[in-house]
C-alpha cells in the first residue's frame, strides 16, 4: 500500500466517523469537529484521486470540501457575531 491510498483510507474513516458521531447522536452535525472531519477527510481522498483518478469521486469529494468548507465558515461568523 502506498502513501496516497493510506491518505484515501485516512479520509474515508474520517468521512465515516463524522457520519456515524451525527448518527449516534455523539456529533452536532454544525459544529466544528463533524465539520473538519468532513473537511479533512475529503481533502484526503482528492489527494488521493490525484493518484488514481476518478471523475464521479473528484466531483463528489470537491463539493464535500465545499459544503463542509461553507459550514465552518458559518461556524465562524456566527462564533464572532
Amino acid at each position: 500500500m502506498n502513501l496516497p491510498d493510506l491518505a484515501g483510507l485516512l479520509g474515508v474513516g474520517l468521512i465515516l466517523i463524522a457520519f456515524a458521531g451525527v448518527q449516534l447522536e455523539k456529533l452536532e452535525p454544525r459544529e466544528a469537529p463533524a465539520l473538519l472531519m468532513n473537511f479533512v477527510g475529503a481533502a484526503l481522498v482528492l489527494l488521493s484521486l490525484a493518484y488514481a483518478f476518478n471523475l464521479a469521486a473528484v466531483i463528489m469529494e470537491t463539493i464535500w470540501c465545499i459544503v463542509a468548507a461553507f459550514g465552518l465558515f458559518k461556524l465562524v461568523r456566527r462564533r464572532k457575531s
